[in-house]
């Protein structure tokens, strides 16, 4: 049995197909939001739940934030810029939300916003 073989049958033989990085960004902010959603929607409501999903979305951000600064980021300029903006965005509105100033809806909005544009589908509503 040779190591190929054998590293067949210890891991097995993987069934999905490569993914893009655009599928995973969007598999990705889509569990988060999912999460995000369920959290807030829960009655009764669990503050640790809601803390624990602002805690993903707000891991989310700062990774979308710091790929966007980073010079090789390929997307165009305006758009990185915005996306910036919502990342600032998002993280103030997450302090405000665990401080009991305001409500999440808003972070799923724009979480479903930046995934409608993942997908192709930026004027859909």
């Amino acid at each position: 049995m040779n190591a190929h073989v054998m590293a067949a049958a210890a891991y097995g033989v993987p069934n999905t197909a490569y993914k893009t990085p655009r599928t995973i960004e969007y598999e990705l902010i889509s569990k988060i939001t999912s999460r995000l959603s369920t959290a807030i929607k829960a009655q009764p409501f669990n503050f640790a739940a809601v803390a624990e999903a602002m805690h993903e979305n707000r891991r989310l951000w700062v990774e979308l934030a710091m790929d966007l600064a980073t010079p090789g980021n390929q997307l165009p300029d305006i758009l990185r810029l915005q996306l910036l903006g919502l990342a600032q965005f998002s993280l103030r509105h997450i302090d405000q939300v665990l401080d009991g100033k305001d409500n999440a809806d808003v972070l799923v909005d724009i979480n479903l916003a930046v995934m409608r544009g993942l997908a192709g589908k930026a004027g859909s509503a």
